[in-house]
C-alpha cells in the first residue's frame, strides 16, 4: 500500500513553540500522511501557530495552539495518532504520561516518539544521575527504547514507543557503530563536535545569545555533557561490550547544524579505503546516510534528514567525520523517521527534502 491510499492520520506535537517543534510542523507540512491536528503550547494556548512560527505562513491557517486540558477532546477524535513531544527533558515525561493514560482512557491508539532525554535512560536512577530531579514517570520507562533507526531494524515490528537520541549522540553513534558492531577498533571513542546555536533552544542565553556566537568558537562542558552517558550507552550497545566515551563539545558561530571528529584506535591494519568501506556497506540500506571520501561539509546537509560521513587513517588511529543538521536529523527528522517506522509507513515519508545550500 502507498501513502497515496493510506488515510491522513492525526499528528500531536507537544512542547509546541520551541525550534525543534517549528522543524516538525515545517517537515510534517510535506508529509503524505500525517497531518498536524494539536500543538501543544501552555504558554500560548489559543495563539495562531503561524504567529510563532512566520516561516510556516500559509501551511497552517486557522491552527492555533492547543492548552494541555483540550488534549483529551483531540484524542477522542481519531482511533490512532502520531504523538511528537518537543517539551524540554523534566517537563516531557509527564506530560507524555498524561496523553498516555489520556488515550487509554479514550481508546485511542497512539505511537510516541520523545525528542527530550525523558525516555533515553532505561531505569529512573540513570536520568537522575544526569539531570539532577526525580523522573517525571518511571513507570513507563518500559514501554521506551532508545536507538538510532538505522541500528534497530527489528524496532519495525517495535509496539512500543520511542526515545530519539540526542543531537550530539546522533552524529556520534551514527560515526562510530560501524566500527565498534564489527569490533575493529578499541571500546573507547574521543569527540570533539561543533554545534549551532539552535541546539540550545529557543530562549536566549548568556553563551547562545547572537553577539556572543557570532565570529566566536568555544568548548563547553568538556568531557562532562550530559550527552556523553547517551553516547556511551548507544556505543556499548552497537560493541556488545562496554565503551569508554570522551566528549567534547564546542558552540560555533551559525545557528543550524553539527560537525563532529570522532577519533578511534584500530584493533587491525585498515586502509582509508577500506574504512570507507565499511561505513558505505554497513549503511548500504539506510536512506539518510551518506558515504562520501571527503569530509563532509556543514552546508551539504542542513536542512536535510541526512547525516554524511568520512574517514581517514593513519597508522592503527581512524578518524570519522559526521555531519549532520542538529533540527533535523538530530531531532525533528529523525523522529519523523522513527513514527515512519512505527507506523509501518515509508521510512521516507515526508523526509526528502533537498538541502539549503547556501545559508
Amino acid at each position: 500500500m502507498t501513502p497515496s491510499v493510506i488515510p491522513a492520520l492525526p499528528a500531536i506535537v507537544l512542547g509546541g513553540s520551541g525550534y525543534v517543534a517549528g522543524e516538525l510542523l515545517r517537515l510534517l507540512a510535506g508529509h503524505p500522511v500525517l497531518r498536524p491536528a494539536a500543538v501543544l503550547s501552555g504558554s500560548q494556548a489559543g495563539q495562531p501557530v503561524e504567529a510563532a512560527f512566520p516561516h510556516l505562513a500559509g501551511a497552517y491557517s486557522g491552527l492555533a495552539f492547543s492548552a494541555p486540558e483540550d488534549l483529551p477532546l483531540r484524542l477522542a477524535e481519531s482511533p490512532r495518532a502520531a504523538v511528537f513531544s518537543a517539551a524540554p527533558h523534566g517537563a516531557s515525561a509527564p506530560l507524555v504520561d498524561s496523553l498516555l493514560a489520556a488515550a487509554a482512557r479514550a481508546g485511542t491508539d497512539i505511537r510516541v516518539v520523545d525528542l527530550s532525554a525523558d525516555f533515553r535512560f532505561p531505569e529512573a536512577a540513570a536520568y537522575e544521575a544526569v539531570y539532577g530531579h526525580p523522573h517525571g514517570a518511571p513507570h513507563r520507562l518500559s514501554e521506551f527504547r532508545c536507538a538510532l533507526p538505522e541500528h534497530r531494524p527489528a524496532a519495525k515490528t517495535w509496539a512500543g514507543h520511542i526515545a530519539h537520541p540526542g543531537c550530539f549522540t546522533t552524529a556520534t553513534t551514527l560515526a562510530a557503530a560501524p566500527f565498534l558492531a564489527l569490533g575493529l577498533v578499541e571500546p573507547e571513542v574521543s569527540v570533539v563536535a561543533i554545534t549551532g546555536s539552535t541546539g540550545a533552544g529557543r530562549t536566549p542565553s548568556a553563551t547562545t545569545h547572537h553577539p556572543a556566537r557570532r565570529s566566536n568558537l568555544f568548548a563547553y562542558h568538556p568531557l562532562c555533557h550530559r550527552h556523553q552517558p547517551e553516547m556511551r550507552a548507544l556505543a556499548s550497545a552497537a560493541a556488545g561490550v562496554p565503551v569508554t566515551v570522551h566528549f567534547v563539545p564546542h558552540a560555533g558561530p551559525f545557528a543550524r547544524g553539527i560537525h563532529a571528529t570522532v577519533q578511534m584506535r584500530l584493533d587491525q591494519p585498515l586502509s582509508a579505503a577500506a574504512a570507507t568501506a565499511v561505513l558505505a556497506e554497513f549503511y548500504a540500506g539506510a536512506p539518510f546516510v551518506d558515504v562520501s571520501p571527503e569530509p563532509p561539509r556543514l552546508q551539504d546537509v542542513v536542512g536535510t534528514n541526512r547525516c554524511r560521513l568520512a574517514a581517514a587513517v593513519e597508522g592503527n588511529h581512524l578518524v570519522v567525520f559526521s555531519a549532520l543538521d542538529n533540527l533535523v536529523k538530530g531531532a525533528a527528522g529523525g523522529a519523523i523517521q522513527w513514527m515512519n517506522r512505527l507506523l509501518g509507513l515509508p521510512e521516507t515519508a515526508g523526509l526528502t527534502q533537498p538541502g539549503l545550500g547556501w545559508l
